[in-house]
């Protein structure tokens, strides 16, 4: 089951899809136990949707594994509220923990099993999050940004950076981009900022990249690789592109993803045993 929500952050209302666990019947006696939960984060000028359905396809999914899953749109993007380029990087952080909190109010929550999801930007935006918000013990980044502003001013071209500047605001797929947009992005480098998330790290990034080279994938593994706790696994998508937009990339990137969440809770329920 899945229903259409309203989360407020300050003035704006951010459009959210919610996905409800499916869930084993209990048997008598038994009691319902807590839910693990996965927040969708989309990347630069994107959709909660994801191109192609891709988020609506693995909220799905997911949520057949016993998930909660939420995927929402940034200020500005898909059915939100507000001027994505008035935002920056720093407001995408914070609306992600907003949508976290909400998350963590409306249903029973398992504390240990709470993953951020992000593509593009949005991984960027998931690890700086996760970095911030010590509530979040899982990251999976998915053809992730490396340096924000580098990467998006290659997607939007230098003359809308310029034009920004110069004017006060320019135009890039009818978004208006203020300056305080791409300063904000200047201003993080999750490469370096890696270091500092202690929980596991699922990697994913396609050999077809245009956009976001595959080679970050192997330098975000190598810096996840020199912390002291967390384990970092990494899939290369052979073929895929920058939004699996192939069926067969996109199933195995999905797989990919469900095998690892599930891996995950296996070594968690090992470790407990052991403990015991």
């Amino acid at each position: 089951m899945e229903r259409q929500i309203v989360i407020r952050h300050g003035e704006e209302e951010l459009a959210a899809t919610i996905h409800y666990p499916v869930v084993p019947e209990l048997q008598e006696g038994e009691h319902p136990s807590r839910v693990p939960l996965i927040i969708i984060c989309h990347g630069f000028v994107g959709s909660r949707i994801g191109v192609d359905r891709l988020f609506v396809k693995t909220g799905r999914e997911l949520a057949e594994d016993g998930y909660l899953v939420l995927r929402f749109d940034y200020i500005g993007c898909g059915e939100s509220s507000g001027e994505y380029g008035a935002e920056g990087l720093e407001s995408m952080i914070n609306q992600t923990r907003t949508v976290l909190d909400y998350a963590i109010q409306c249903c029973d929550v398992d504390p240990k099993r709470i993953t951020l999801l992000g593509h593009s930007l949005g991984g960027a935006t998931a690890l700086l999050t996760a970095v911030r918000d010590n509530r979040v013990n899982r990251l999976i980044m998915w053809s992730a940004v490396g340096y924000p502003f580098s990467d998006i001013v290659k997607i939007t071209g230098r003359s809308t950076y310029d034009q920004s500047v110069k004017e006060g605001s320019a135009d890039h797929l009818g978004y208006n981009f203020s300056p305080v947009f791409f300063n904000s992005l200047a201003q993080f480098q999750p490469f370096q900022e890696a270091v500092k998330f202690s929980g596991d790290v699922l990697i994913a990034h396609g050999t077809s990249d245009d956009t976001i080279p595959v080679d970050y994938a192997f330098l975000y593994q190598k810096i996840f690789w020199m912390r002291s706790t967390g384990r970092c696994d990494k899939d290369i998508i052979f073929q895929g592109n920058h939004t699996y937009s192939s069926g067969p990339e996109r199933e195995q990137l999905i797989k990919r993803t469900r095998a690892w969440l599930a891996e995950q809770n296996r070594i968690d329920e090992d470790w407990q045993h052991w403990m015991i």
